[in-house]
């Protein structure tokens, strides 16, 4: 085995949700500015996944500030990734969408076919909920016998 291979078979340990064209994600990536370091979020919709394999995939991610749009190529592997969360999915007929560059208005939506949340958040949400209840349950039931 070559020591290349080693290499790159302990960075593609890391786990990567499996994306396509069309998903709406959010790219949390470290920035190191001088001393300082920091988490900087990018949220757009992925353009493509690269052609490469194993740790040469990248993806593109596209969104529009101010008029203007900006796009990104992060690798998928890449140190500098802290995590990826999938927030929507769109039906798309296409492996690459390149044409959302030039599309305006109503051509460049994409039709939405399920959304995604956090996952930590619906699940504290709820055990928050359900603690109170449980316990004035519980409650009832020792006045009760």
């Amino acid at each position: 085995m070559k020591a290349l291979d080693i290499i790159h078979g302990e960075t593609l340990k890391k786990k990567v949700p499996d994306m396509k064209p069309g998903m709406t994600v959010r790219v949390y990536q470290r920035i190191k500015e001088g001393e300082k370091e920091r988490t900087q979020m990018f949220e757009g919709i992925v353009l493509a996944v690269g052609s490469g394999t194993g740790v040469h995939k990248t993806f593109t991610v596209r969104k529009v500030v101010d008029g203007v749009g900006v796009e990104k190529v992060y690798p998928i592997y890449g140190s500098t990734i802290e995590k990826i969360v999938l927030k929507k999915e769109a039906t798309v007929r296409r492996a690459k969408l390149y044409y959302l560059r030039t599309a305006v208005g109503k051509a460049g939506r994409l039709k939405e076919t399920m959304i995604r949340e956090e996952a930590s958040a619906p699940d504290e949400v709820v055990a928050a909920v359900e603690a109170p209840v449980v316990e004035e349950v519980a409650a009832e039931e020792a006045k009760a016998e």
